[in-house]
């Protein structure tokens, strides 16, 4: 397969003739061919955009455009199967989770969608009698929607949604690993109504990236992934006063008290760190466990990881698929063995492993160390790995202490019957969201984001759409008689 840019409703080839190929993990097999693109094709798409802002989009009325959001979503569910295979090919994930995400979706346009016409502004009642002070919620223009690679329709729809109601319009560079996906959205889109060069996307690597974020006409860049690319992208862009909203990495603890329901809580870190294989920014990657109960929780995840069937994602059978790229699971790898090396210990997993049938895949057995330290690499990095570390400790005041020691802010979760304490720790947790005797939830209407180097302003619920949002005060003055400013009155 290979694909073009796609530019104000046409494909449209890569100005310097260049193009790259994405892997599909399971197989170690080319996926397809993408354009390669740089300064040239960026400037192309966000003058697209500009022009799209400026002329139909820019036009409708904003109950129009929610509902143009809401068919886009129709479309979408309708076909998430297509799209889950896609997505699935190209990151290895279990097809049954990006075929919920790609049906989710919908409801986030609806909601969205909803708000489009629900943006206010206010009379503001100023001192002066004869004057009417208003103010008005714009759009900022383009908006520049860089995505990754674990989830990409679900992570697009999250930043492109409020960006949409609030009447902006997109340039959107997926992830190179998996961009296909995009294509289809965008596609839809247009099939439901909304406006060529309202959605815009061009693929490629860093100097796509950086060329987006660079642009004098992006007005906001909304970007999921790594630390590193988050700081490097906030410095680029505060360099030209272009504001950010950045959803980064984690390394979130799952804490499970001595009086939690163990089944429970077993299930709970089983699913926040091998469902997606470790690669999700949320993977509940710590676990903390109270000493009255370690040694059964141990037994029951080691023994529970080792079940855990690994396979062709496309697969109704298969429980876990290969991580993402073979530069990950050298990583994943890695860290294990630096970690053992610092004194963690092995209880199951550890090492690459050969799938009957798929031998180029890049699989990675579901791994488990126990007794870790806090101080240990692995306690402060992320992996976005199918990888565990488990920790014993011993009252409230110190598992919170060991869950607030590292950098980052993005998730966490407890696992208790104690109501009373359940709600002290969500509170003292450093953490943008907290999930109390459940994990990885998200919905539409509930904002998401990170404390501490987890990233910058929120995604979900209402307050995602201020940040696509910029307010005009408007001065009117009532009266037919001005006063002079060089007339002193006594």
């Amino acid at each position: 397969m290979s694909f073009q840019n796609y530019i104000a409703g046409q494909n449209v080839a890569p100005a310097a003739g260049r193009s790259f190929v994405s892997t599909n993990p399971t197989t170690g097999k080319p996926y397809g061919t993408f354009a390669e693109s740089g300064l040239a094709d960026v400037d192309c798409a966000v003058r697209a955009a500009v022009e799209a802002g400026n002329g139909p989009w820019g036009k409708l009325s904003p109950t129009r455009r929610g509902r143009l959001m809401m068919a886009w979503g129709d479309k979408i569910a309708v076909n998430a199967e297509g799209i889950a295979r896609m997505e699935s090919e190209q990151n290895g994930k279990l097809v049954a989770e990006m075929r919920a995400q790609a049906t989710v979706v919908k409801e986030w346009l609806y909601y969205f969608g909803g708000l489009a016409d629900k943006i206010e502004g206010r009379v503001i009642p100023v001192e002066r009698q004869s004057v009417l002070n208003y103010t008005l919620r714009e759009p900022l223009g383009v908006v520049a929607v860089i995505v990754p690679w674990n989830s990409p329709t679900f992570l697009t729809i999250m930043s492109v949604a409020p960006a949409l109601a609030a009447g902006n319009t997109i340039v959107i560079k997926p992830s190179e690993i998996t961009s296909a996906s995009a294509f289809e959205l965008v596609r839809l889109a247009e099939e439901a109504g909304i406006p060529p060069g309202v959605l815009n996307v061009v693929t490629g690597g860093r100097e796509a990236g950086e060329a987006l974020v660079g642009h004098e006409q992006v007005a906001k860049i909304s970007f999921t992934g790594s630390e590193g690319a988050g700081r490097a992208i906030a410095a680029q862009a505060g360099g030209r006063l272009a504001s950010c909203t950045l959803e980064l990495g984690g390394k979130s603890p799952n804490i499970v008290f001595g009086d939690a329901t163990v089944e429970n809580a077993v299930v709970g870190i089983l699913s926040g760190i091998f469902a997606a294989a470790g690669q999700t920014c949320i993977a509940g990657s710590r676990a903390y466990v109270h000493s009255s109960i370690y040694e059964e929780v141990a037994d029951r995840l080691a023994q529970r990881a080792r079940a855990i069937k690994l396979g062709d994602p496309l697969l109704a059978e298969t429980q876990m698929g290969p991580v993402a790229t073979q530069a990950q699971l050298a990583k994943d790898e890695a860290m294990v063995q630096r970690a053992l090396f610092e004194g963690a210990e092995l209880l199951t997993g550890g090492n690459r492993v050969s799938v009957p049938g798929l031998e180029g895949g890049y699989f990675f057995q579901p791994t488990i160390l126990h007794n870790v330290k806090s101080e240990n690499y692995i306690m402060q990095e992320e992996v976005f790995g199918p990888v565990l570390s488990l920790t014993r400790f011993n009252d409230d005041d110190e598992v919170l202490a060991l869950a607030n020691g590292t950098r980052f802010g993005l998730a966490a979760g407890l696992w208790t019957r104690d109501i009373r304490r359940a709600h002290q720790m969500a509170k003292r947790l450093q953490a943008g969201t907290v999930w109390i005797n459940t994990y990885r939830a998200l919905a539409f209407n509930s904002p998401f984001g990170g404390y501490k180097n987890s990233g910058l302003g929120r995604v979900n619920g209402i307050e995602s759409l201020d940040q696509f949002l910029q307010t005009k005060s408007v001065w009117c003055e009532m009266s037919e008689e001005i006063q002079d400013p060089f007339v002193i009155k006594v």
